[in-house]
């Protein structure tokens, strides 16, 4: 199994490749200027240059086994990112004053997980559909 010439299904493993590359830059900025406090900060700092290095692949190689190492690893980033949304829902529920804007502000960024999931979501559906 071939690609045949840049397909949209090509340009969206790409998409999601770099968008993986991008989104790993800025949670490592993230968690590493909160010090790896917790160890599952790490989680998405490796994950990321992982997704983005298969999805590179895929990009130019399509296999049979990259397909379906590329969407074992989309789901995984949908899971990785509900488990961080989670993380950082109680983060922002322990900081003082719990829910308000200013913390909302500066505290952990709620979306960025979800964007996470959200990603390998449309990565999984690139072959799913």
């Amino acid at each position: 199994m071939y690609w045949e010439g840049w397909t949209l299904e090509r340009w969206s493993v790409l998409f999601v490749s770099v968008a993986f590359l991008m989104i790993g830059i800025q949670v490592t900025l993230y968690h590493s200027r909160q010090n790896f406090r917790n160890k599952a900060m790490w989680v998405p700092v490796i994950e990321a240059p992982i997704f983005f290095l298969i999805g590179l692949l895929l990009t130019f190689s399509r296999t049979d086994g990259l397909v379906t190492l590329f969407m074992w690893m989309m789901g995984l980033a949908v899971l990785s990112g509900f488990i961080g949304f989670y993380f950082h829902t109680r983060g922002m529920s322990s900081r003082v004053g719990g829910w308000t804007m200013q913390n909302i502000l500066i505290g952990p960024p709620i979306v960025l997980p979800l964007m996470l999931s959200a990603l390998g979501g449309f990565g999984w559906l690139i072959f799913y559909l």
